[in-house]
C-alpha cells in the first residue's frame, strides 16, 4: 500500500497578512451593510492563522 503524499499549504504567511490587509480595506467600504459582520469574522479568523 502507498502512503497519502503530504499536502503542502496553499498560502504562505506573507498571503494571509496581505489578504487580512484587503479584507480591512473591504470591510471600511461595506461597514454599513449587512454583510459585514462575515467579513469581520473572516478578519479576525485571518488574524488567528498569521
Amino acid at each position: 500500500m502507498t502512503e497519502p503524499t503530504r499536502s503542502r499549504a496553499v498560502f504562505s504567511t506573507e498571503d494571509f497578512r496581505l489578504i487580512k490587509a484587503a479584507v480591512a480595506h473591504y470591510l471600511k467600504e461595506v461597514q454599513d451593510q449587512p454583510e459585514s459582520v462575515k467579513y469581520s469574522n473572516l478578519y479576525h479568523r485571518l488574524g488567528r492563522l498569521s
